[in-house]
């Protein structure tokens, strides 16, 4: 236990975090040449492209340090806040942490909020400024905002440069100086974090965990805490570049186990390996299960994909077990599927994946959150679609989700991300200054204002300065309203929102407007309203089209063309009885898209 080092990499988005642990895993020869790649810990082709890390890897090094080898476990994070939960799984499986911040942008909203984590956990933090050798680099200022936050001296931040690889022997060499050995007793039960798992086709769930207490051998019989489930360890190693077989693991190993789990569902991160005869007295703390924060309909483009969209789904679960899916259908959209994610960073990814590796050209309805519906029966509901919501005088009062949002930002955009945030019913907690013309702004927000285009109207006022970090931590009565929309009174189930009381005239109204420019016209008059309840709040026509039945009249009394006129008339109100409206695809995609 002497010689190993765990720790994770901590940073905001586009910081060079996988830049750096490629140098890492250079300088230890820890990857053959041949194979050494950009991004090499990044294997889908959405992290190359995006630039993200979107799942967490981990890989041990050996380092040479004094004559002694040392055995370095890098558990990598995904940085984006989605995935926030893994994150804090990781963190709990290390002592130390790289601090890394991009010398050309200072401190962003997710380094504090990982670094909080970290701290919380009381890991060794070990600050490193990235990107050095770029000519807009401000290492002066950046230092000193690391300084502030951390509180170390000058000489304790490494200097380094994930491009040129300066600084990467500096920071192997504090690892091993400054980051603890793990604590642990081998004689105790056996007692192990599941920090990550992964679905492999040929062998099924891979989970990697990390001991803290007792050794865990081939063959011995395991059991899952939380979720009760017993297996056999039929394969334990440690993650090297491939998967590495060994007989046994001690306190302290980071490694992986393979039990013939067929579904991703059984593995939970953040839940305790212990042993099945001799099983530990507590599990490690902090384990949650993962709740979805977004749900939102996919539904196929051509209704006749809809088995095809099953099982891509069902696929893609294996890899990703914080997707969640039900039936459902929609009388616009036919049938489809009610997905839950945990963001909307997730959502997205969801639906390239969907499109890129199985060719399934979906349509996504807008993101909606969970409500929670307190009945005059006392029940609480839980709600992810308008149309599931019970006839309102049957309801008391409706809940919603609350977030707690931290937006660093350059001090001269204060005054419009205020504005952002108000408008998006928002209450301020707090505001600091991280430097001279640096702020840390903290809101109360609604989950189901932010979900929508909250992030990109920030990024956009902001100029691509301010970075945005949540945490969800309640939920608060709020006066909802169920909007629906009716054509020539009938309701359209899929364009029915759950909205905010005063936002819902306004919306009611540019949702008329737009559905009358894109309705076709009928042989009759469309009413499309706006109703919240019984009361109309918007309307528009869509006006007939007209045939001119009196053409053929050119001369005579008045009385012939008023004859004809009449009996238009009659086969227009027959028309109107029996006629049907149909919403053409278009015109839902584009109140999809309504500012």
């Amino acid at each position: 236990m002497k010689k190993i080092r765990n720790f994770c990499i901590i940073a905001h988005i586009d910081h060079g975090k996988s830049t750096i642990a490629d140098r890492l895993l250079e300088k230890t020869n820890s990857i053959p040449v041949r194979e050494m790649e950009n991004q090499v810990l990044d294997n889908m082709d959405l992290e190359r492209e995006r630039g993200i890390t979107i799942k967490s890897h981990a890989i041990q090094m050996e380092y040479n340090y004094k004559g002694e080898k040392y055995y370095l476990n890098l558990i990598d994070t995904p940085g984006h806040v989605d995935f926030s939960y893994e994150v804090s799984r990781s963190i709990a499986a290390c002592e130390g942490a790289l601090l890394i911040v991009d010398s050309t942008q200072g401190i962003q909203a997710q380094t504090i909020s990982n670094l909080y984590q970290a701290l919380d956990n009381d890991l060794e933090i070990i600050p490193i400024l990235n990107k050095i050798d770029l000519q807009n680099s401000m290492i002066e200022e950046v230092s000193d905002e690391v300084m502030d936050l951390l509180g170390c001296k000058k000489e304790d931040i490494i200097l380094a440069s994930g491009k040129t690889g300066q600084g990467v022997e500096d920071i192997l060499q504090r690892i091993v100086e400054v980051i603890p050995q793990p604590k642990g007793d081998e004689t105790k039960p056996l007692q192990a974090l599941i920090f990550d798992s992964v679905f492999n086709p040929f062998r099924g769930v891979i989970s990697y965990f990390r001991i803290f207490n007792g050794k865990l051998k081939t063959g011995d019989k395991i059991k899952f805490v939380n979720t009760q489930k017993e297996y056999i360890a039929e394969e334990i190693g440690i993650l090297k570049h491939e998967l590495s077989p060994c007989k046994e693991l001690s306190a302290g190993d980071v490694g992986y186990i393979i039990s013939s789990i067929k579904t991703s569902t059984e593995v939970k991160v953040g839940d305790t390996i212990t042993s099945l005869e001799n099983p530990c007295e507590k599990a490690v703390e902090g384990f949650q299960n993962v709740k979805p924060m977004v749900f939102a309909g996919v539904y196929p483009q051509d209704t006749n994909d809809y088995e095809e969209l099953r099982s891509s789904i069902e696929k893609l679960q294996l890899n990703d077990a914080s997707l969640t899916f039900v039936p459902e259908s929609s009388l616009a959209l036919g049938f489809g599927f009610r997905c839950g994610f945990l963001g909307l960073l997730h959502m997205e990814i969801i639906q390239e994946r969907l499109e890129r590796e199985f060719h399934i050209d979906v349509i996504t309805t807008v993101p909606n959150v969970n409500y929670k519906i307190f009945t005059t029966k006392g029940q609480c509901l839980d709600v992810y679609n308008p149309s599931g919501l019970p006839d309102p005088s049957m309801i008391e009062h409706i809940e919603e989700p609350y977030i707690l949002a931290s937006i660093i930002t350059k001090s001269d955009f204060i005054g419009a991300i205020m504005k952002l945030c108000i408008d998006k019913r928002g209450i301020l907690k707090n505001q600091t200054y991280v430097t001279t013309d640096r702020v840390e702004i903290v809101f109360e927000l609604p989950l189901s204002e932010v979900v929508f285009d909250f992030y990109d109207k920030l990024k956009s006022i902001s100029k691509g300065y301010a970075s945005f970090d949540y945490h969800p931590f309640d939920y608060r009565p709020s006066k909802l309203v169920k909007l629906e929309i009716l054509l020539n009174g009938e309701p359209v189930d899929a364009l029915s929102t759950l909205i905010y009381f005063d936002n819902a005239y306004s919306f009611g109204r540019r949702m008329c407007e737009k559905l009358r420019e894109l309705i076709p016209r009928q042989q009759f008059d469309i009413a499309i309203q706006a109703a919240i309840g019984s009361k109309i709040i918007a309307r528009e026509t869509v006006k007939a089209v007209r045939k001119d039945v009196t053409a053929k009249c050119y001369g005579g009394d008045i009385s012939r063309k008023r004859k004809l006129l009449e009996k238009q008339k009659e086969g227009k109100k027959r028309m109107r009885q029996v006629g049907n409206v149909e919403v053409p695809q278009t015109a839902f995609l584009a109140v999809l898209k309504l500012d």
